[in-house]
Parts: C-alpha cells; structure tokens; sequence
C-alpha cells in the first residue's frame, strides 16, 4: 500500500515515504530540503544500562527539535552506545541522528553496524574522526582509526549509492540514509576550513553540524567564503551554539575543550551579569537570532550539556522555528511511567541551578 508522504507521522511503527530526490525517510532531510530552518539538539548520553534514562532525556526535546544526535564516545569517554540509544530513540518515534567515530572500531565492524542502524530505522548519520583515546579516562585503550570522516562518507555512500559493501560485494537492501559531518568554522587555519567542507561535500556531506559559535564575525567571515563557492547550495549547515553556565566554565571551554573559540567579550559579558547562567542562556538566545539571518545557514545544532532542561525555552525565545512546530510524541496508554519519570527528572534538573563548571564533550577534533 502507498501511504501519503506525511502520513502517520506520529505513529512510530510507520516509516514515511521516500520522497523522489531524497536519499532518505528522513524528517530532518525534508524540512531542510522544502527550505525551512531545522533545529537539531545533542542527547546527553546515560552511563548507565537503563532505557528510561534515554526515553527521559528525549522527552525534554519534544516538540522542539527536528533530530536528536546520539554521540559515540565524544570525548573519546565511554557511555552508552549510539547505536542503542537509536535502537530506543527510533522505538518510540523519534529522530534520531547516529554519530559513528572511527576511533573504535574497523571498517568490518562500522559497515555492519551501519545496515543494522538502518534496520532500526536510522535515517540519519553523522560521520565523525573521533577524539583521540588521550582525551578521555582510558587513555591506555587501543584506537582503531581503520577510517576517517572523509572514507567514512565515501564508505557509507558507497552502501547507499551503489548498494555494496568495500569488498564490492553486493547488499540487497541499501541503507536509505541521510549523511553528514562536522565542521569547526573557529580552528585555524581559518582560510582552509570551507576547502575542508568542500572536500567532505565531495566525500558525501549532505548535511553538516559545526562546533560551537561564539563569534558571529568569525562565522559571517566563513560562511562569506562558503557561499562565494556555491557550497550551501550542496549541502546544508547547521551551527552548533549551547548555553554557558559562567564565565569560569567559558574560560574553562576555552583552555580545554579543543576547537571552541571563545572571545573575551563573551567571558566579560558572563562576568558583568547578577545571574550569568541567566545571562548565558540569554546570550544563546541572542545567537541563534544572528545566527538565523546569516546567508547559507539552513539551522541550528544546540549542545546543552547538563542544561538540556533549557533547549525548550531557548529554542521559543530565540523566534527561529518562526512560528513551525517540530514533530512531537503522541504519548498512548503504555507511556505513563515514561512520562512521569520524564517529568521527574525534568523537575530535578531545573531545581539542580548550580555551576558544575564542567564542559560539554567536543564534536569534532580540530
């Protein structure tokens, strides 16, 4: 039976359409390719084993985001896997968007997790290097590194495109997946950073995520460069911003977290605030707004470490979905515990208003 393409979208036993043009079932790809701005949030992920942690931790997106991103071992730390948290994310109809690091496994491992992802209904994948193994709390483990973002692209494009795997042998049922890849407009050399999109355009970028933005003169600077070579009309680019809880865990950011650039204006405009979470959440806010008007963004990636609790007011303050309304969760009669275990948790992070001073994990190694 064919369905209409919007069809049972809040039924998450039910895939949408494959639309003609699209390379993917995915939501995240049809708002950006109809030309409306797409808000995308990072999922903190449980170091634990119990699937109500993630079902709590998406909840607090819904209605709000158009794709939530699982992280695979940011920070090169252990947590739990992307893959599982897909595997519970996609169960109850969210979108989820896999980040697959090439620090831990080979390319026999990733092609298969890559199909067994799809099969879960995955449409969305995010190709990333990963941080190197001295960055996290096992600096002793063995990195892999069979691939990089780059052959990572060309790996999985190649499964979806011409339906094999790298040994060339055949794959009856190509992943349908929507590729992208992490972008650091703010790490020098500044001048080579639209060249390295460009050459993960090539590789099989159709939607990227930056690391955090905040210089907006830096960004307009880059972004400058990107649309003089025609890139954003090849892929579409979304900018990573999150709220700072102080000036110390700026600073601290600044020093520690590789890639994030952050002036000292932003630092004394934290400093000079009565309430600089307050602040720090007013000045997000601010930067999605410029964000927002800057020729050849398609939308925004927001990393809330330990203050995802605050993505929902954020996102409504900031005007940017412009009146839209993502895709929410209709809850059915099994979702009681979930939901009041949601609410829960939501209630414990709110009242929890204290500076931890500790920094979200890096998207991408500069």
């Amino acid at each position: 039976m064919t369905r209409e393409p919007d069809e049972d979208l809040n039924d998450p036993e039910k895939q949408l359409a494959q639309l003609p043009g699209h390379s993917s079932r995915s939501r995240l790809e049809r708002i950006l390719r109809r030309g409306e701005f797409a808000i995308t949030a990072e999922l903190n992920p449980p170091d634990s084993a119990d699937p109500y942690e993630v079902y709590e931790r998406g909840s607090i997106f819904d209605g709000w985001v158009d794709g939530i991103n699982a992280t695979d071992g940011s920070g090169a730390n252990c947590h739990m896997s992307s893959v599982g948290i897909c595997a519970l994310l996609t169960r109850v109809g969210y979108a989820p968007i896999m980040q697959i690091s090439c620090r831990d496994r080979n390319r026999i491992a990733i092609q298969g997790d890559v199909l067994g992802a799809a099969a879960i209904g995955v449409n969305n994948v995010l190709c990333l290097t990963g941080d190197g193994v001295q960055a996290g709390d096992q600096p002793g483990a063995k990195p892999v590194f069979d691939l990089d973002c780059m052959s990572l692209l060309e790996t999985i494009r190649i499964m979806r495109d011409e339906g094999r795997f790298l040994s060339g042998r055949k794959i009856t049922d190509p992943p349908r997946l929507f590729l992208g890849a992490a972008i650091n407009p703010f790490a020098p050399p500044h001048e080579f950073r639209a060249l390295r999109l460009k050459k993960k355009i090539e590789a099989g970028a159709q939607f990227v995520q930056s690391q955090y933005c905040y210089d907006i003169p830096m960004l307009k600077e880059y972004m400058k460069h990107v649309t003089d070579m025609g890139l954003h009309e090849k892929c579409f680019i979304m900018i990573g911003v999150g709220p700072l809880a102080s000036a110390r865990t700026a600073r601290w950011m600044r020093s520690n977290v590789p890639g994030v650039h952050i002036p000292d204006s932003i630092i004394e405009r934290l400093e000079g605030a009565e309430n600089q979470k307050e602040e720090g959440k007013r000045l997000c806010i601010d930067l999605m707004r410029e964000i927002r008007d800057i020729p050849g963004v398609s939308g925004i990636h927001v990393m809330a470490y330990r203050q995802e609790e605050f993505v929902s007011e954020i996102v409504h303050e900031s005007g940017v979905l412009a009146g839209r309304k993502p895709w929410r969760r209709e809850p059915d009669l099994g979702d009681g515990a979930i939901i009041e275990a949601a609410e829960k948790k939501a209630e414990i992070l709110a009242a929890a208003n204290e500076d931890t001073g500790v920094a979200p994990e890096t998207v991408e190694s500069p």
